[in-house]
């Protein structure tokens, strides 16, 4: 059994800028003419690329590294050079959640972020039923896939119905097996696990075509 923790709302970045210290001349040095140098875009261009594949680089050693693994430093350092990153970030911050992001904006922010990467137990079919039901505003039915998604990282094994077991990562999801053996992986008091596994049977049930 499981116990879903929220999504973590990701930390803003914190810009921090320090200006070089101003070179003092005494007042009898006399003026002198800096002599004009010119470089080739040739040059600029190598520079540039220089500097992208560091940013490149030092992204690529943070996002090895799980959350907890992280710094503040490589934290905010991966928020203030993945664009993309910081995009489904500010999405997510204006809709007060991960709902309304798709599966592949999700996946992205979870790798992103060294976040548990449910979303890669998804099978393509399963993602774009994700996006179907994120398009359609249907939040619980989206949570409630989520849940499944979840459910997965346990491998392949997992409670069913009547102390059963099944196999989570090859079983399809269908209403029949949401009600048989999916909503029976997850225990929470509260009931609201068991009514967004509603929802998505209800959708299911409702769009026998993306089932």
């Amino acid at each position: 059994m499981i116990t879903i923790q929220p999504y973590a709302a990701l930390p803003a970045v914190a810009a921090k800028t320090t200006l070089p210290p101003q070179r003092q001349t005494s007042a009898g040095e006399p003026a002198k003419t800096a002599d004009a140098v010119t470089i080739s875009q040739a040059a600029w261009d190598a520079l540039a690329l220089s500097s992208t594949n560091s940013v490149d680089a030092r992204l690529t050693e943070i996002k090895s590294k799980d959350a907890l693994s992280r710094t503040q430093e490589e934290t905010d350092y991966v928020l203030a050079h993945d664009t993309r990153f910081a995009a489904i970030r500010d999405k997510m911050k204006e809709n007060h959640g991960p709902d309304s992001l798709t599966a592949e904006e999700l996946d992205y922010a979870q790798k992103a972020g060294g976040l548990v990467n449910t979303m890669a137990n998804l099978n393509p079919a399963e993602k774009t039923l994700y996006n179907k039901m994120v398009a359609s505003g249907n939040t619980a039915a989206v949570a409630g896939l989520s849940q499944i998604a979840l459910i997965r990282m346990m491998g392949h094994t997992a409670g069913g119905a009547n102390g059963t077991t099944y196999d989570p990562i090859n079983t399809e999801i269908t209403a029949a097996n949401i009600e048989k053996y999916f909503s029976h992986s997850i225990i929470d008091p509260s009931g609201k696990a068991q009514s967004q596994f509603q929802a998505l049977i209800q959708y299911l049930q409702s769009n026998p075509a993306t089932a």
